[in-house]
């Protein structure tokens, strides 16, 4: 048997520091069997999904080193590697589970399940839902068939019992049918939900390991069944430890930045990130932290990841990439480094014509480009200080910015401009004034280019860290006062 493991992010967004946590496991598990990785897009949700995203998780995941063997971009026997690419495939699976009677058409509504939800709820009930809890009449069914009404495609879910399945980590896992909702399959678009594509794919494509995160445990009853259904042989499940916060939460991008292009931006080396990544959950047989990506395969064993959830200590990461740079770069390499980090013509590009009309000598390009070349600013409360704007004011500010950006998907200038007047104007301010604190935040001055402009060249991630930067500086929101500004926001949204 020749081990094949993949990888299947979805192009929705900047690309994760999990997903190449997850991808490195799965690449180190299959050079150490000396089998097959493979990456497989999962862009079903069309309404998020953009090819620019998909084009930047590639790039960020080959900048750290971690090259696949089969994927939308290098081809491979079990393509196509898009999911969007694969939709009669999914649909030809669903209609086989509807003529086995293992799958069933829902005509619910929404409204009709939130109604469904809600007594089950005042009823103690489970929240997950079985055919039962969702079946209409014959004569409903048939009149809503008939006027060609939307319906989804879910899956039959035992109504008593539990199901076991083996874990390579934990063992034996044991979950409740009752726990199991009988999970959409099909959506009413025609577009498979990750659980139907996921076990397709999974099996043409003869993946033998699935190592993932410790979320998806509870999907795996799901996942078991419709093998059972298909009467095929699952593969081996791995579910990883999640990578957390300091405070033990899980990542995300509101208490640390999880972005890959973060940590490019900020200067970090592809080799020390990866190391670093390496460590989450996983030791070395000499217990060493500084280790390349080789030396990781070399020694690798699935069996030394520790179920503790690892923390993500961007401390401990500096740390760990100054040895790298360091101790693996003369003064040429700094240098050349450097120069393709914070000089490369594509960066610089983009920063001078913005600055271009403000100099008048060359020495006046580093005070003013020096924020496009730097991590967290150096800042204080003095800096904030407005003649119109009280510092509870400017504190509010920010945190409404913060969240505002959190959602904000096209980050070019125009789309940038236009969520922050319409913030602007439903805060009852004038734009200029919701900009102030904006530009200390993200630039350390308020004499600088546009913020617009220096968001877009920054970037989401790097922008918003600049951002809770600057409030943690100015002092974050009590729980007391985060419950009353969530409140004031989410009455300002449209």
């Amino acid at each position: 048997m020749t081990v094949r493991t993949r990888i299947a992010p979805s192009p929705t967004g900047d690309p994760h520091v999990g997903t190449a946590y997850i991808a490195l496991f799965n690449l180190a598990f299959a050079r150490q069997h000396g089998g097959k990785f493979i990456l497989r897009i999962e862009d079903t949700d069309q309404s998020r999904s953009t090819s620019e995203s998909e084009q930047t998780i590639l790039d960020s995941l080959r900048w750290l080193g971690l090259d696949w063997d089969e994927g939308p971009d290098v081809g491979g026997e079990y393509g196509p590697y898009r999911q969007s690419e694969r939709r009669d495939i999914y649909a030809k699976y669903a209609q086989q589970l509807l003529d086995q009677g293992n799958a069933f058409r829902c005509y619910l509504t929404a409204d009709e399940l939130d109604v469904i939800r809600n007594s089950r709820r005042e009823q103690g009930l489970p929240a997950a839902m079985h055919q039962s809890a969702l079946t209409l009449s014959d004569q409903e069914v048939a009149k809503r068939q008939a006027a060609g009404a939307p319906f989804v495609v879910r899956m039959q879910i035992p109504t008593e019992g539990s199901c076991e399945f083996e874990d390579m980590l934990r063992g034996k896992i044991e979950i409740e049918w009752s726990m199991v909702d009988a999970q959409i399959l099909l959506k009413s678009d025609g577009m498979p939900t990750y659980h139907l594509a996921n076990v397709v794919d999974d099996h043409l494509m003869k993946i033998t390991h699935v190592l993932r995160g410790e979320e998806w445990i509870n999907s795996a009853p799901k996942h078991q069944l419709l093998y059972k259904y298909f009467n095929w042989n699952m593969p081996t499940l791995c579910h990883m430890p999640l990578l957390r916060n300091p405070d033990k939460s899980k990542l995300s991008k509101r208490k640390n930045p999880t972005s890959i292009l973060y940590y490019k931006r900020m200067g970090y080396l592809p080799e020390g990130l990866l190391n670093y990544l390496g460590r989450m959950g996983w030791s070395m047989p000499d217990e060493r932290e500084k280790f390349s990506r080789a030396e990781m395969f070399e020694n690798f064993d699935i069996q030394r990841v520790s179920l503790g959830g690892p923390i993500f200590d961007q401390t401990k990461l500096s740390w760990l990439n100054g040895l790298w740079l360091r101790e693996n770069l003369n003064t040429a390499e700094f240098a050349r480094e450097y120069q393709k980090w914070a000089l490369n013509p594509q960066y610089l590009m983009q920063i001078i014509p913005l600055i271009q009309q403000r100099v008048e000598t060359f020495s006046d390009v580093a005070p003013l480009a020096s924020f496009f070349l730097s991590g967290m600013l150096d800042l204080n409360e003095e800096d904030f200080k407005h003649k119109s704007l009280e510092l509870a004011e400017i504190r509010k500010i920010l945190q409404f910015t913060v969240w505002s950006l959190d959602t904000q998907t096209a980050w070019d200038k125009d789309s940038l401009y236009t969520l922050l007047k319409q913030l602007a104007d439903t805060m009852q301010l004038k734009i200029r004034d919701l900009l102030s604190p904006l530009f200390i935040a993200i630039a350390g001055t308020s004499q600088s280019v546009s913020i617009m402009d220096s968001m877009s060249i920054l970037g989401p991630d790097m922008s918003r860290a600049r951002l809770r930067h600057a409030l943690n500086i100015l002092g974050s929101p009590s729980k007391k006062e985060a419950k009353r500004w969530d409140k004031e926001y989410k009455a300002l949204q449209p």
